[in-house]
């Protein structure tokens, strides 16, 4: 069955790759992509609308071009990527507006994909040793970023309960790595030793950028309505990635004070942000097995994720001195396109 879908958040890494990974598919009919900023990747067949997430527009695209699934993947996973106020009108008010656009009886959307975070459970001394996906956070969120990250999940739950027609599907990934992601955990990474809290060792698990996008692509073209943690196989121990990464484990953080954030900050050199703080105090896991059983299968496990991005720190000057990095322009892109001028294959 063709499918005709729309994508969110367009020009965020997420929303460009799964766009590029659905232009391969043949059973993908039409792919939609909104965002208020151009596209950062290269895309052959992906329409670009450049709108918010305001409900009222999105509504009259989704019933224009009769989309039939939607997948959301705007979702803020980290504090030092936007202020508090505009992480929470993406994360919060962004999501809602998303799902009151694809809900009521006459919507032709009847797959909903949302691209969430394990930071819906938080970590603490006392978590459990892998959380399940019907397990809620045993303590109250501690950041605003772990609050609006519960909320919004909260509420595709909740859009789910409404609307039983439609296949809501949630996806809880462990913490991303890659040699093209950029995030908290790889700056941190990239540093010559990997800095840790003193007396702590915590476990990790980490899904490469490619399972990713391909987690994302399989709940778009198949059935899995409810929540399904997304993390690999395996577990390491801090200390293991260091080892990994071939660099020095360096647990020289304090682990208390409130003067840890501007502490940890001078140690490294880079802002260590309140939800990774609390991961290198305590780890957390996640229970895969409800998505391996629903036929997904990973790429690579924890160890070969660090690995294969070990191996990209070392060609990471080669890849810079490269090609200049992508950039949109609204006429070309229509010149490629349309103009009768430009041949295409067949």
């Amino acid at each position: 069955m063709s499918r005709r879908v729309l994508i969110t958040g367009l020009s965020s890494y997420w929303g460009g790759r799964l766009a590029q990974e659905l232009e391969k598919d043949p059973e993908i009919d039409v792919i939609i992509g909104v965002s208020t900023e151009d596209p950062n990747l290269p895309l052959e067949r992906t329409e670009f609308v450049r709108i918010g997430t305001h409900h009222a527009l999105l509504r009259r695209i989704v019933h224009a071009a009769e989309i039939d699934t939607v997948i959301d993947t705007r979702l803020i996973v980290d504090s030092v990527t936007a202020p508090p106020k505009v992480a929470h009108e993406q994360n919060v008010i962004g999501t809602m507006n998303i799902l009151a656009a694809c809900g009521g009886p006459d919507s032709p959307v009847t797959k909903v994909v949302f691209k969430s975070s394990a930071h819906y459970y938080g970590c603490e001394r006392d978590d459990p040793s892998f959380f399940g996906e019907e397990m809620r956070r045993p303590h109250p969120p501690r950041t605003r970023l772990e609050s609006d990250i519960v909320e919004a999940d909260d509420a595709v739950r909740d859009f789910a309960a409404r609307n039983p027609h439609v296949t809501v599907t949630t996806l809880r990934f462990c913490n991303g790595l890659g040699p093209d992601l950029h995030n908290s955990h790889s700056r941190l990474f990239e540093l010559p030793a990997v800095p840790g809290i003193l007396g702590f060792d915590p476990r990790y698990q980490f899904i490469h950028e490619d399972d990713i996008v391909g987690a994302l692509h399989y709940a778009a073209t198949t059935d899995l309505p409810g929540v399904y943690n997304a993390a690999p196989d395996g577990v390491l121990v801090l200390s293991e990635v260091a080892s990994l990464l071939g660099k020095p484990y360096a647990p020289l953080l304090p682990p208390w004070g409130t003067s840890l954030a501007t502490t940890a900050t001078n140690l490294v050199g880079i802002r260590i942000p309140d939800e990774v703080r609390q991961q290198l105090r305590y780890g957390r896991g996640l229970d895969h097995r409800k998505l391996k059983a629903s036929g997904f299968r990973f790429g690579l496990t924890t160890r070969e994720t660090v690995q294969a991005f070990a191996a990209a720190l070392r060609l990471k000057p080669l890849r810079e001195s490269g090609e200049a990095p992508y950039r949109y322009e609204r006429e070309v892109e229509e010149f490629l396109r349309w103009s009768p001028s430009v041949r295409h294959d067949e």
